[in-house]
C-alpha cells in the first residue's frame, strides 16, 4: 500500500508544483504572476496579481508537502482548497474536463482527500519522523478546512464581482 500512496504523492504532488510555478515564475508555459494575474482579475480574481500570487505559493507550497510525505493532511487541504476556489469557473461548464468542466479539479481534491485519510505512508517524511498523521478525524478535519478555505475564496469572488457588477450597471444605463 506505501507504493501507491508514494506514486499518487508523487503525481499529485508533482503536478501542483508544476501548476503553482506556471503562476510564480512562468515555468511549463505559465503566463508568471503578471498572465496569471489578467486571468485571475478576469475571472473575478481581484486584485489578480496578488491572487495569483496567493494561489500559486499555496499550490507550489502544498505540493512540494504532498511529494514529501511531510504535514501531508495540511498539503491536502491546501490542493483541496484550490480546487473548490476552481469551482466558480469549471461548474457552469458541466463535468468532463474537455468542455472545461469540474472533471480535474475533482479528481485531484478526492486524491488530496483520499491522501489526507490514508495518510503519507511508509516512504514519506511523515512516517520518517514517526508522525503517522491519518484516518477519520484527521482526514475530516483536512477536507473541512480545504472546502472552507475555498469557499472563502469563492465568498470573497462573488462579493468582488457583485460589486464591480454594481459600479458598471449605471454606466450600461446612461
Amino acid at each position: 500500500m506505501s507504493i501507491g500512496l508514494f506514486i499518487l504523492r508523487l503525481v499529485v504532488g508533482g503536478l501542483f508544483i508544476g501548476h503553482g510555478t506556471q503562476k510564480l515564475f512562468g515555468w511549463f508555459g505559465g503566463g508568471g504572476p503578471d498572465g496569471s494575474g489578467r486571468f485571475f482579475a478576469q475571472i473575478g480574481y481581484r486584485p489578480g496579481k496578488q491572487m495569483a500570487y496567493l494561489a500559486g505559493t499555496t499550490e507550489a507550497g502544498a505540493g512540494a508537502l504532498m511529494v514529501l510525505g511531510l504535514l501531508t493532511p495540511l498539503a491536502a487541504a491546501g490542493i483541496i482548497g484550490v480546487m473548490v476556489g476552481t469551482l466558480p469557473v469549471h461548474a457552469p461548464k458541466g463535468l468532463w474536463n474537455t468542455n472545461g468542466g469540474f472533471e480535474m479539479p475533482l479528481v485531484y481534491a478526492a486524491s488530496a482527500a483520499a491522501l489526507a485519510y490514508a495518510g503519507a505512508g511508509n516512504y514519506s517524511i511523515d512516517h520518517a519522523i514517526g508522525w503517522l498523521a491519518s484516518g477519520g478525524a484527521l482526514g475530516t478535519a483536512a477536507v473541512a478546512f480545504g472546502a472552507l478555505t475555498g469557499a472563502v475564496m469563492i465568498a470573497v469572488r462573488s462579493g468582488r464581482v457583485q460589486a464591480q457588477e454594481q459600479r458598471e450597471a449605471p454606466r450600461r444605463a446612461a
